[in-house]
């Protein structure tokens, strides 16, 4: 007696194509990981990448960062939107010649013939508050919690500091949906990280990361992809902010 007169074929042809997925996506796995469990996905990957090195200035590093980002699916605005984000970390000059670094990608992929994806602008604004009170808002949205209590030190010895930060940096620049929450705090972890000697910003920024529900995890493998380009010194301290930041939630 065959074996096809007690199964029917047809569950044959089931079994064997459910068998045959979930090799080739065993197989998959383990090639794209390498055997490391990864918790960012690609375009996550590429932007900590493209972030980390524009705020070094490694150039040279960035160009096949950018290709790897663009293949990964990122479109042109959000790479552009992530270099437009950083400089509120690490300055104009790094992130215009990370913009003219990409410039420069662009125009050598469209002279091979690849025609890139640029994605979606960012909306317009149709809020009629102040910048003030919606960048407020958004820094509310952020931390998940009211800001209502005294201001920070800071923003009582010179307070000008403190309006630039609710108008432009979360009106302005947050308030710009190329990137969402999430994305521009991956971005912001990794520039901090990469900079270096700002722990008390890099802590903050860490947890809001959390409460945006980024996890331990996904900042783990964060702090050791910027590691593969950034002093080991600032790594570990960012490896110690975050072991803190993760204890002090138990």
């Amino acid at each position: 007696m065959k074996i096809f007169d007690i199964i029917p074929l047809k569950s044959i042809v089931i079994v064997s194509l459910a068998l045959m997925f979930l090799g080739i996506q065993s197989e998959a796995i383990a090639q794209s990981t390498n055997g490391v469990t990864l918790h960012l996905d690609s375009k996550q990957q590429s932007m900590v990448t493209i972030a980390s090195l524009t705020a070094k200035g490694d150039l040279e590093n960035l160009e096949t960062a950018l290709v790897e980002g663009l293949d990964s699916g990122l479109t042109i605005n959000e790479i552009k939107e992530v270099m437009v984000h950083l400089y509120a970390y690490c300055g104009f000059p790094r992130s215009l010649r990370g913009l003219r670094t990409f410039i420069k990608v662009l125009e050598e992929r469209k002279a091979k013939g690849i025609e890139d994806n640029p994605g979606a602008g960012a909306s317009p604004i149709e809020d009629t508050r102040s910048k003030y009170d919606r960048g407020k808002a958004n820094l509310e949205t952020l931390v998940q919690r009211k800001l209502d209590g005294p201001k920070a030190d800071y923003a009582q010895f010179a307070p000008v500091i403190e309006v630039f930060l609710k108008e432009h940096l979360f009106a302005d620049i947050f308030e710009r949906d190329v990137l969402n929450y999430q994305q521009r705090e991956l971005v912001t972890v990794s520039v901090l990280t990469t900079i270096g000697d700002v722990e008390p910003m890099l802590r903050s920024h860490m947890n809001i990361c959390l409460i945006q529900g980024i996890t331990p995890a996904q900042l783990e493998e964060l702090v050791v992809l910027v590691g593969k380009n950034v002093d080991q010194a600032k790594i570990e301290s960012a490896k110690v902010v975050l072991s803190e930041l993760l204890e002090s939630k138990k």
